[in-house]
């Protein structure tokens, strides 16, 4: 696999959210506002990229018992450090995580990169995997932000789109309607995906 399909791969082929399911809770909790989706976003890229780098760059030195602690203490480490500095600089986006922000610690997807991929492989592929994966995630949390504070807000970024008498969509940015956004839009990736194996097939 060469350099750029190893970034494109957790863009399209094996997208967190969209493909494999993963980091659903923070995908449901925090994209009720497009700025909140993009503040976790960023974080899980930092993080993930952070993390990669170490990981791979220790990856013949820390004991395989240990592995999974070690790699938790390292990604625990960059999510204070990101936490720490958004409580700093981004306070309005730091309370509208909350809890969120520091549960970047347990996201399988940055666990799950850095046990199955860095612990693997150079820093070099590591960094493109990291950063594929995380815009990846940052894109599907961008998506459904935007058609859950749009439908349900009216606004994009907080600017009102559709003037005074817009009757919003209440439900959207509740939990139900993250549910009902992210399934439809599942549903369009599958069918999109259906037919792009039908066309290959023929």
């Amino acid at each position: 696999m060469n350099n750029r399909q190893e970034f494109t791969k957790g863009i399209l082929r094996e997208n967190p959210i969209l493909v494999l399911l993963l980091g659903m809770c923070p995908m449901l909790a925090v994209t009720t506002a497009v700025e909140n989706a993009l503040g976790m976003g960023l974080s899980v890229i930092a993080v993930l990229t952070a993390s990669n780098i170490v990981v791979s760059l220790l990856r013949r030195i820390i004991p395989s018992a240990i592995r999974i602690p070690s790699y938790i203490v390292i990604i625990a480490t960059f999510v204070t450090m990101i936490e720490m500095a958004m409580h700093a600089f981004f306070p309005d986006i730091f309370r509208a995580l909350g809890i969120y922000l520091p549960l970047i610690v347990v996201n399988c997807i940055i666990l799950g990169r850095a046990e199955s991929f860095a612990n693997r492989n150079s820093v070099g592929r590591s960094i493109l995997d990291a950063l594929g994966m995380g815009v990846g995630f940052t894109l599907s949390l961008l998506l459904l932000a935007t058609v859950r504070e749009v439908l349900g807000s009216g606004s994009f970024l907080g600017i009102s789109l559709f003037g005074a008498n817009f009757q919003p969509m209440l439900v959207m940015i509740l939990p139900p309607g993250a549910f009902l956004a992210l399934g439809i839009i599942l549903g369009i990736v599958n069918y999109i995906k259906q037919n792009r194996a039908l066309k290959e097939a023929r």
